[in-house]
C-alpha cells in the first residue's frame, strides 16, 4: 500500500512540476560546438546542461525578469569591495580595478571581470559576490574609463572598452598577484572587449579560460537588434553617465552635437566615434569589433544566451552557428528564457548562470 502511494504521489509530483515547466518554459539547454574537439570532456563535467533550465515562476517573462534583475534585485545586494586603485594609463587617461578577496592566499586563482555597458561596482556587486562564492577566487573587477564617476582626463571613452587599456589592468594585476593564475569573465557590453581581447592576443593572452554572459556577437549590428524602449532608455543614461558629467572633457569633441542628437544605441554607437578616439565610424568598428578577430580566440571560450534576451537578441548568435561548431575550444549555451543577463532559478532567486560559469572554470583549473 505504501509503495502506491509512493507511485502516485510521485505521479501527481511530476505531473504539476511538467505543467509547470510547460508555463514557464522551462526546457534544457542547447550546446553548440565542435564534437570533434576535447570540449565534450568539459561538457561532462557540467550537469547543469543536462538539466533543464527552470526560471523562478513569476519571472518566467523575459520584461518583468530584467526589470527584477536591473531595478529589484541589485539593490538587495550587500558588498563591500576591498579596495578600488585607480590607474593611470599610459595615455594620462584613467581606469580602476575593484577588489573583492585581496586577502585569499597569493597563489589563489583571479576572475578579471569586464562589466556592462554603464557598469560600476555597485551595479555588478551580485555577480562578484556569487562568483566569489561559488569558487572562492579573487574578483578583479575592470572600470572602464568613466565608469563610478572615474576623473576624465583624457576626452576617451568606449561603450565596449580598450583593449589597450585592459591589457595595462592585466598587467597590473600580474604584477599584484604573480602567482595567481587569471580568467575572465565578461557581461554584456563586457563580452565585446573581452572577446576583442582574447582575438588579439591568441595565444598570448594569461588568461586561462573565459566565459562571455549575454553578448551581441558583432557590435555593428547588434544594438539595431535591442528593444526600442531599452534601447532609448539605455541611450539617455549614457548621457546621464558619460556626456552630462564631463561637459569640460568634451567641449572641444567636434561631433558632440551629432551625438547628442542619438535617439537609441545604434545611432549613439554610430555617431560616438570620435569619443573613442578614431576619426571615422569605419576606423572605429574595424579597431574594436570582437567579431572581426572572434576566429582567432585561442583559449577554452563558454557563451551564455537565452533565447528571450530583449537587449542582446538571439538572432545576433544565427551568423555565426556553423563557425562556432568549427571551433576546437568554443562553447555557445542557449537557454529557452533567462532574459538579460538574469538566468533566475528557484524561490531565492539565485542566479543559473553565475553557477554554470563557475563550474565551467573551476573545471578548466590548470
Amino acid at each position: 500500500m505504501n509503495l502506491v502511494i509512493k507511485d502516485i504521489s510521485d505521479y501527481l509530483q511530476n505531473k504539476l512540476q511538467n505543467t509547470l515547466d510547460q508555463i514557464t518554459g522551462a526546457e534544457q539547454p542547447t550546446v553548440y560546438y565542435n564534437v570533434q574537439s576535447h570540449s565534450q570532456q568539459i561538457l561532462s563535467r557540467l550537469p547543469q546542461l543536462n538539466q533543464k533550465y527552470r526560471p523562478t515562476p513569476w519571472l518566467s517573462n523575459p520584461h518583468l525578469h530584467l526589470i527584477y534583475f536591473d531595478l529589484i534585485k541589485k539593490r538587495t545586494i550587500r558588498l563591500k569591495y576591498d579596495r578600488v586603485d585607480q590607474l593611470k594609463m599610459s595615455d594620462g587617461g584613467v581606469t580602476a580595478i575593484a577588489w573583492y578577496g585581496l586577502d585569499l592566499p597569493t597563489d589563489t586563482p583571479t576572475i578579471v571581470l569586464m562589466h556592462t555597458i554603464t557598469g560600476s561596482p555597485e551595479s555588478m556587486r551580485e555577480l562578484v559576490k556569487d562568483l566569489n562564492a561559488y569558487t572562492g577566487w579573487r574578483i578583479a573587477l575592470c572600470l572602464r574609463r568613466g565608469h563610478a564617476g572615474l576623473p576624465m582626463p583624457v576626452a576617451k571613452m568606449n561603450l565596449f572598452g580598450s583593449t589597450d587599456d585592459l591589457r595595462e589592468q592585466i598587467a597590473y594585476i600580474q604584477n599584484k598577484f604573480p602567482q595567481s593564475d587569471l580568467y575572465g569573465v565578461g557581461s554584456s557590453a563586457g563580452t565585446g572587449l573581452l572577446v576583442r581581447y582574447l582575438g588579439e592576443e591568441g595565444e598570448n593572452t594569461p588568461l586561462k579560460a573565459a566565459f562571455a554572459l549575454c553578448p551581441g556577437y558583432n557590435t555593428e549590428t547588434g544594438f539595431g537588434n535591442v528593444h526600442p524602449f531599452y534601447s532609448k532608455m539605455m541611450t539617455k543614461k549614457l548621457f546621464t553617465k558619460f556626456i552630462k558629467p564631463y561637459t569640460q572633457t568634451w567641449q572641444q569633441t567636434a561631433s558632440l552635437s551629432k551625438v547628442l542628437q542619438a535617439k537609441n544605441l545604434l545611432e549613439f554607437e554610430q555617431a560616438y566615434f570620435e569619443m573613442a578616439g578614431y576619426q571615422d565610424y569605419e576606423s572605429y568598428t574595424q579597431a574594436t569589433n570582437p567579431i572581426y578577430v572572434f576566429e582567432n580566440v585561442k583559449i577554452p571560450l563558454m557563451i551564455l544566451n537565452a533565447e528571450d534576451d530583449p537587449v542582446c537578441h538571439i538572432k545576433n548568435f544565427e551568423p555565426y552557428k556553423e563557425v562556432i561548431r568549427q571551433m576546437p575550444n568554443i562553447v555557445v549555451v542557449t537557454t529557452k528564457k533567462g532574459s538579460h543577463c538574469g538566468f533566475y532559478e528557484g524561490l531565492s532567486t539565485r542566479s543559473w548562470a553565475t553557477r554554470l560559469m563557475a563550474d565551467y572554470l573551476k573545471n578548466l583549473q590548470s
